[in-house]
């Protein structure tokens, strides 16, 4: 079934490209159903980028989706179009009085600054407040989770001695959460961060359930006991390059990164990197949007449990 978006989306023609069934506004309103809600705060630079990973995901699956996306007002963005921010984002005070189905909040590349540094970090506050009551499950992804985590369950963040970049095997803690049915006994992911959160931490904490776990990698899915809230501290929405292009760019940048791990065939950064995350990733969006999205959230998002 399709997602919604606006019919000059770029990511619209991508996904049409790789038969993603992509349905227009005027298709929808004639539509007999009620779709699922779905609000995206972009937080990454690459705002174009990650609409149409993230897009590619939601759409692989039975169920309509229609789509708002949400930025920050206290941050202007410097990669991505005024006109596109314009045409297709609005902020937080025009979207507030919405109730969604679910929310996905993205990560963002500011993990090596103090939570209280980063510049829309009170504005951030108020939005993961307001979607305790306003959107019945939200996923968090990489610097989004650990955002999420240190937010709602005071989870700390911690340095890493350099930057883990890489495809990272996994491993899931319970095989019968519905979060991870049909996962296999191993399954791949991309991170890229510069910090992470401890998996004692986590297993403190009686609300949070720690789902899976890298042993390079180290926490990998968390959820809250009802998954109103769950947490990925990867990339599984990752292209193929994405990697590669962070790579790339942080060489022009004279950084001297390391090369990102398990990725490149030979460690050659100019060969094809092999692909190997994207099942489960379609896999774990489908199961967030079935399970704790479409089975749970009530018909009438009015009624939200608060």
């Amino acid at each position: 079934m399709p997602i919604k978006i606006s019919d000059t989306l770029p990511a619209a023609k991508i996904l049409e490209s790789e038969n993603v069934f992509v349905m227009t506004e005027n298709r929808a309103v004639h539509q007999d159903i009620r779709p699922l809600k779905i609000v995206i705060l972009n937080l990454m630079p690459t705002k174009v980028e990650t609409e149409t990973q993230l897009l590619r995901l939601l759409g692989n699956t039975p169920l309509q989706v229609d789509i708002d996306l949400m930025q920050t007002v206290t941050h202007i963005s410097k990669n991505t179009s005024k006109e596109h921010l314009l045409e297709f984002y609005q902020s937080f005070d025009q979207l507030k009085e919405q109730r969604y189905d679910g929310m996905i909040i993205t990560g963002a590349p500011v993990e090596s600054m103090d939570f209280t540094q980063v510049d829309y970090w009170e504005e951030l506050c108020q939005i993961m407040e307001w979607s305790r009551t306003n959107v019945y499950s939200t996923l968090h992804i990489c610097w989004g989770a650990q955002a999420g985590l240190y937010h709602h369950h005071h989870i700390p963040k911690h340095p890493l001695p350099f930057k883990l970049s890489g495809i990272f095997r996994h491993r899931p803690l319970d095989m019968n959460h519905p979060l991870l049915r049909g996962f296999d006994e191993y399954f791949y992911m991309p991170h890229s961060r510069y910090t992470e959160v401890l998996a004692e931490d986590i297993e403190r904490n009686p609300d949070l359930q720690l789902l899976a776990m890298s042993e390079t990698a180290g926490v990998a899915i968390v959820a809250t006991r009802n998954a109103r809230q769950v947490f990925v501290t990867g990339h599984c929405e990752y292209d193929r390059y994405t990697l590669a292009n962070e790579y790339h760019r942080d060489v022009l940048r004279g950084i001297k990164p390391r090369l990102p791990q398990n990725y490149f065939p030979g460690n050659d950064p100019e060969a094809v990197p092999p692909m190997v995350w994207r099942s489960h990733a379609n896999l774990l969006f489908s199961n967030w949007l079935n399970y704790f999205v479409y089975q749970q959230t009530p018909y009438d998002l009015a009624s939200l449990d608060k």
